[in-house]
């Protein structure tokens, strides 16, 4: 049988690398370049799965370290796998676990075979390999499932970040002969490398030699400036296939995804929109606005004037102020349903920006309107 993950590259834009593509999976289709909700623990945070297709939601994120310390991959499993347990029929892309053991986990120690931590929920001693984080992410049934890597912090010095590559490299390899293609699943390559070129480079080589259903650029949006980030991509993306999705992990704010896509990534993913939604930070046309001021406690205005999301056309900036000020769970509700409304729906235009060969001049739009 054929196996059901495909990427089709439909345009690329004049004056820039911008792409417009199409992947398809066991579970639907995916146009690109897209935005990717993040639902961490089987859920994107005040959103039900209805209101995230009517957003336009092509399809989200789940966490492997997340789900694998509660409630365990074998009990999702026997509950039906990921997307019955949590009603969501469309694509899920599950990263490797391999950011959260750095991040989150009180680390223990990184050897050949694998990474030894304690859980950040019980302190328990817990053991992540390559090949069990391939196994955690198929049991889940994932669609798009990410190799298990080292994320390596910034700043780091470029001995470490060399032999890190270097493990990331191996452990890739050791992903890809776990990867069990039988079940549909797409095994995506992760390119590390920090913030040195000609590690990149070594790392992306290393990747096409394997041979993966997509890659991404890991280890960028962990502190560094917005340049060196683009300029990371800017090395990265084009040594990546063609005929591939490419992914940047963990980015992130709306100028990081138009610069994004200007440089030829197809997936993004972030906290930022649901996140800042809860600490009462919107995103609109205009720039970011801050809920929680005393500015808006008598402002009769939508959010963006500009949006026509649900809760620009039947709220006002008081009302939502006066939500949040009071702890109110629906200011979580409604502030994420807005963001991401506003997240999906950049991602919209730009796709037909590319798709009407305009996408130079929707970039320089954009930033205008950010000024104004």
């Amino acid at each position: 049988m054929e196996h059901p993950f495909s990427y089709e590259l439909i345009r690329t834009a004049t004056g820039s690398a911008a792409r417009r593509g199409r992947i398809t999976t066991r579970r639907g289709v995916i146009e690109t370049p897209i935005f990717m909700p993040v639902g961490t623990l089987g859920t994107v945070k005040g959103v039900l799965p209805e209101t995230l297709k009517d957003l336009g939601a092509q399809i989200i994120l789940g966490n492997t370290y997340h789900l694998f310390l509660r409630p365990g991959h074998e009990r999702i499993q026997r509950l039906g796998g990921l997307h019955t347990f949590m009603n969501w029929d469309r694509p899920i892309l599950t990263d490797s676990g391999g950011f959260q053991v750095f991040s989150l986990g009180q680390l223990n120690k990184i050897t050949e075979e694998g990474v030894t931590f304690q859980s950040h929920i019980d302190g328990s001693r817990q053991h992540l390999t390559p090949e069990l984080s391939i196994k955690v992410q198929q049991t889940l049934g994932a669609d798009i499932i990410m190799a298990f890597d080292e994320c390596i912090p910034y700043p780091s010095d470029r001995t470490y970040v060399d032999a890190s590559t270097a493990l990331s490299g191996r452990w890739a390899r050791r992903c890809k002969e776990a990867h069990d293609r039988s079940d549909g699943s797409a095994l995506f390559g992760i390119v590390q490398g920090g913030m040195h070129p000609d590690l990149r480079k070594r790392s992306a080589d290393e990747l096409l030699e394997i041979g993966f259903d997509g890659y991404a650029l890991g280890g960028l949006s962990v502190g560094e400036e917005a340049e060196l980030m683009y300029e990371m991509m800017e090395v990265g993306l084009p040594l990546l296939p063609q005929d591939r999705p490419r992914y940047v992990m963990g980015v992130g704010t709306p100028e990081n995804l138009v610069e994004g896509v200007a440089r030829g990534c197809d997936m993004f993913d972030c906290v930022m929109p649901t996140r800042n939604a809860r600490n009462g930070v919107m995103f609109t046309h205009f720039g970011k606005i801050s809920i929680k001021q005393k500015q808006y406690e008598d402002d009769p205005e939508p959010i963006d004037p500009a949006c026509d999301c649900y809760v620009c056309q039947h709220y006002s900036r008081a009302y939502l102020r006066h939500l949040y000020k009071n702890n109110e769970i629906l200011a979580s509700v409604l502030n994420t349903q807005h963001n991401l409304h506003y997240y999906l729906g950049l991602m919209s235009r730009m796709r037909k920006a590319i798709e009407e060969d305009r996408f130079d001049a929707f970039r320089t739009e954009f930033y205008r309107q950010r000024q104004s």
